[in-house]
């Protein structure tokens, strides 16, 4: 449930690019640059294999392109001495092995400036970064190949070359993910030219920035103490990350959720786990660890981001019906609360004129036990319909803000609670010949038990047309409710109405009650209802003013996305670098 609310708040969505934004499907391409005399693609391929565990099953999608492309009948021969899988903080897989011949020597494969590292040429390794540009500006990618020589040098053979297109769905989910206001950055380990092309082509952004200004975690893995301050200028307008360290993930998270964004982080592996736990919402997507998925706080069946997008969308109409079920909740209570509190003290039945009314009119007004019972029995029933209804997820992230909810409220409860308390002095006055109006709708002479009846029609009607206002942002009819909701309402209503018109003459508590039916004006609950539908639409306009007016002038910082200092929060735009 925490995650379902910190989902419908996410302004910012941190997405890996291998296997998230792409389809982790390694195409290989036939240009393949060498660097030693006599390589071709098909003896680098052999090379590659030689540093994965080429007689189990692929690890991962690059141990899939190369065991997939390389002819593995010819390592039959071939004893594997040792072996170092990838890690993320090397970057690399290294493999020891012993030819037929006996030769001995180690191969490894991995990204291309982690194993330029280990050569010691450079005007080669100049060499292979032109190459990689080259490569990368065209959106290809590579995979670097080394193997020692008898002196125990690493000698750079040459450079498998790959695609892994994008989803076809990412840049519309991208779109709509920004339409919703949530901006994805990508984060990736990649090389940066890679991260831009793939940037530019899903329509993300060009400021792909590279990890060699990012922040490290201290000594003993702490958080630097300064990072919002000095990071924050340089991470938040960034349209992600290249050749980033599972530290920089986890930092980057931690920077955003310092600047007051609900930060959401996609990730796959063990080495991911660390920022998963950290960001708001953390998603382990299709296929990943076990670790990953613990971290987590969501795991998606599903490969890609649309299925994140349709959980923000699921998770804000819940966070809409959460609010509205809370603003409903509240108005009621206050009309109900307002409205007796208020009428006790300020209108009194005996104060005013009964002609030749046979009974004394009490001191106090006041509905009987049973009245209120059914007023509260049926306004339960139908707020549990709230669950159902069909809602409009928020175009911008959500957040609690419970007193521009409470004023919403206060406005909703305000006109109701005011319109029964008109309504009760207009019936109360009846009886006063000179009365604004007397004789207006058949209003003249009630009887208190008639008063009894229509003051119970008019609170539980106002409640349940409240209940229809409180369910959208706009006028009432701009979102259809669902139809159990209707059904719910008109059920209501229906009984409600049918109570006040056929109740018995009777005396529950000690206050007459009269069903508006048994004796004339037979019409006075069609008067009620014209009444309620009125004065509802102007509850109804009440409550738009008075979002226009808070949402103009950013009273209670309702127009923030994220929860943070008021000038910070007014200069921020969700899409000014989508």
């Amino acid at each position: 449930l925490a995650a379902i609310e910190d989902m419908a708040g996410m302004s910012i969505l941190c997405s890996d690019k291998t296997g998230t934004l792409t389809l982790n499907k390694m195409v290989i391409q036939e240009h393949t640059p060498t660097y030693v005399p006599g390589e071709t693609q098909h003896t680098i391929l052999l090379a590659a294999a030689m540093a994965a565990k080429w007689h189990e099953p692929p690890r991962d999608a690059l141990d899939t392109l190369v065991l997939g492309s390389a002819k593995l009948d010819e390592l039959h021969n071939v004893e594997q001495l040792d072996y170092m899988p990838f890690d993320p903080t090397v970057k690399r897989t290294e493999g020891t092995v012993r030819m037929p011949s006996g030769e001995t020597f180690k191969t490894t494969k991995g990204a291309p400036h982690i194993l330029c590292r280990l050569l010691s040429d450079h005007h080669l390794v100049e060499r292979i970064e032109a190459d990689v540009k080259d490569l990368g500006s065209r959106g290809i990618r590579c995979l670097a190949v080394a193997k020692t020589d008898k002196s125990g040098n690493w000698n750079m053979l040459g450079l498998l070359t790959f695609l892994d297109p994008p989803r076809p769905d990412t840049k519309d989910t991208i779109e709509r993910a920004n339409g919703f206001g949530v901006e994805v950055k990508m984060i990736t380990g990649d090389h940066l030219l890679i991260a831009k092309e793939t940037a530019r082509v899903l329509g993300m952004g060009l400021d792909i920035r590279d990890s060699s200004a990012l922040p490290s975690l201290e000594e003993g893995g702490a958080i630097p103490k300064d990072l919002k301050e000095k990071y924050g200028h340089f991470i938040r307008p960034a349209n992600g990350f290249a050749q980033v360290f599972p530290e920089h993930k986890f930092l980057i998270v931690e920077a955003l959720r310092q600047l007051g964004y609900k930060v959401g982080m996609t990730g796959d592996g063990v080495n991911d786990a660390p920022a998963l736990k950290r960001a708001d919402v953390g998603v382990a997507v299709q296929g990943a660890t076990d670790a990953a998925r613990a971290a987590a706080d969501i795991v998606l069946t599903q490969p890609g981001l649309s299925t994140i997008v349709v959980g923000i969308v699921t998770a804000r109409m819940i966070f809409a019906r959460m609010k509205n079920f809370i603003m409903y909740r509240i108005s009621a209570t206050l009309q109900l609360l307002c409205f007796f509190f208020i009428a006790v003290f300020a209108l009194q039945p005996q104060n005013y004129s009964r002609g030749d009314s046979h009974s004394e009119w009490p001191q106090f007004f006041r509905l009987p036990v049973i009245l209120l019972m059914l007023i509260t029995l049926l306004n339960d029933g139908t707020l549990i319909s709230v669950g159902y209804d069909l809602v409009s997820p928020s175009n911008i992230p959500e957040k609690w803000n419970l007193r521009s909810i409470f004023v919403i409220s206060c406005v909703l409860g305000g006109v109701a609670c005011v319109s029964s308390l008109m309504l009760l002095w207009v019936l109360l006055d009846s009886w006063n010949p000179n009365g604004v109006f007397h004789g207006m709708g058949g209003t003249s002479g009630l009887e208190y038990g008639q008063i009894t009846s229509c003051i119970y029609l008019k609170v539980s009607i106002s409640d349940f047309l409240t209940l229809f206002s409180a369910r959208t942002r706009s006028f009432f009819f701009t979102t259809k409710p669902s139809m159990i909701l209707l059904c719910a309402g008109c059920l209501a209503t229906a009984v409600s109405t049918a109570l006040a018109v056929s109740w018995p003459h009777s005396d529950p508590d000690g206050v007459e009650v009269i069903g508006l039916a048994r004796i004339e004006p037979k019409l006075m609950a069609l008067w009620i209802w014209i009444y309620c539908v009125i004065c509802w639409f102007v509850q109804d306009a009440a409550k738009v003013l008075a979002l226009h007016l808070m949402t103009r002038f950013n009273i209670f910082n309702i127009n923030n996305v994220r929860e943070a200092t008021p000038e910070e929060s007014n200069s921020f735009n969700p899409m000014a670098s989508s």
